[in-house]
């Protein structure tokens, strides 16, 4: 325990020392450093942004001739010009059309690190973890390129698998991951999906 916490406080150290708002940023950090996903002008959506630390990794990765664009609950304070927030429900059925009325076109890679209110119920938190993360996979069609990829965060449990089988039929490649700066004892894995395959909404629901 004592060597997990290290490595916590050992992440929160250098984000704050690196000026990122989250240690959180490290998770995206060193999977991009590892499979290379985020390429200069690339569009981007990050859903559940807040408080804007892997918004921030993106912007540098991107470059000024990449957009991205941030999805949350919550108000985020600005980034770079490069950056724009929107203040939405992922369960909003307008929330596609609120998405593309932002961006310039479809995005080359969607990222997504949500997670609900936890109420100490594992297997509901699960539940709603994963429900959300669904969502974010109904939407893709509408604003992810064929051939895009996708970053994201589920947690271990028993609806896993099924949403596994879902994901695998949309990408071409799926790889699941446990990234350095993720705790040990943590149920978070994240899924790098690569090479979108287009299909209509009814196909992915």
């Amino acid at each position: 325990m004592k060597l997990d916490q290290a490595k916590k406080d050992h992440y929160r150290k250098i984000a704050k020392k690196e000026g990122y708002r989250s240690r959180a940023t490290f998770k995206l950090m060193q999977i991009d450093r590892k499979y290379n996903i985020f390429k200069n002008g690339y569009i981007v959506v990050d859903f559940g942004c807040a408080p804007g630390g892997w918004l921030q990794y993106i912007s540098k990765v991107i470059g000024k001739k990449g957009f991205a664009l941030g999805i949350d609950l919550k108000r985020v304070e600005p980034i770079n010009s490069n950056v724009k927030t929107l203040m939405a429900d992922v369960n909003d059925e307008s929330i596609k059309d609120k998405i593309m009325s932002k961006l310039p076109k479809k995005a080359d890679v969607i990222t997504s690190d949500l997670s609900p209110s936890v109420s100490g119920i594992w297997e509901l938190d699960v539940a709603k973890q994963i429900d959300l993360t669904s969502k974010v996979v109904e939407i893709l069609p509408f604003i992810l390129k064929e051939g895009g990829h996708a970053i994201m965060k589920v947690f271990q449990g028993e609806p896993f698998g099924e949403f596994l089988k879902k994901i695998k039929k949309n990408f071409k490649d799926v790889i699941i991951i446990k990234p350095p700066a993720s705790r040990p004892e943590s149920s978070e894995m994240y899924l790098l999906c690569r090479g979108f395959i287009f299909q209509s909404s009814k196909d992915t629901t």
